[in-house]
């Protein structure tokens, strides 16, 4: 017997794309969106338990789509709610109007080192930034910075989880999944850079080692 081909889907709806198989893209808005901010298009897939993915500021609606993950649970209320908080919460932050986000998460399963990570990246503070040996220390593993490097690199939930408030230890920008330019503007929107170029040969913020 032939199978059923699924089809994907991008659905407009008020201006806003909203992805899923095109028999139920309707019911997918209710736990899955792509939505334009002044950064560029986000993504966001929540479940009945908080927000599953959230895909940073890209260029084009499309290139959102192709990196959402379809981590999203069956439509339902509690679905739509966490997805309207989290757009609200998002467009808040990155406006430089909110320093808290307070959403509700889904961590996907994962191993337990890196849902330690994401646990721990959430006690860095709004405007703070914390280097990759200093996670490894708090997780009791002083020599484990690379794989907290691994683990902030597989973060379904930047932003969320502000893996990009983790640097290296000399204080360089080290990576983000985001890649560095989008690092470096979430540095200055929390004024842990300066809005300008400093000056050559004055001091930065060091970050926690």
């Amino acid at each position: 017997m032939a199978q059923a081909r699924v089809v994907k889907s991008s659905v407009q709806h008020n201006g806003e794309a909203w992805i899923g198989n095109k028999k139920n893209a309707l019911g997918a808005m209710d736990s899955m969106k792509v939505f334009k901010t002044t950064w560029g298009w986000m993504g966001v897939a929540t479940t009945s338990r908080g927000v599953a993915t959230v895909v940073l500021p890209k260029r084009s609606r499309r290139a959102v789509e192709k990196e959402l993950s379809h981590t999203a649970g069956p439509p339902n209320s509690e679905a739509r709610r966490h997805l309207q908080m989290a757009q609200a919460a998002l467009l808040r932050y990155l406006a430089g109007d909110s320093q808290a986000l307070g959403l509700a998460l889904d961590l996907p399963d994962s191993s337990s080192f890196r849902l330690k990570v994401w646990r721990t990246l959430q006690t860095i503070p709004y405007g703070r930034v914390r280097s990759y040996g200093w996670v490894a220390r708090k997780l009791g593993q002083p020599r484990a910075a690379r794989a907290v490097g691994a683990a902030c690199g597989a973060n379904p939930l930047p932003l969320v989880v502000p893996c990009h408030r983790v640097v290296a230890g000399d204080g360089s920008l080290g990576g983000f999944s985001g890649g560095l330019p989008v690092k470096k503007r979430l540095l200055r929107l929390e004024g842990i850079l300066p809005s300008h170029p400093p000056t050559p040969g004055a001091p930065g913020r060091a970050p926690s080692r």
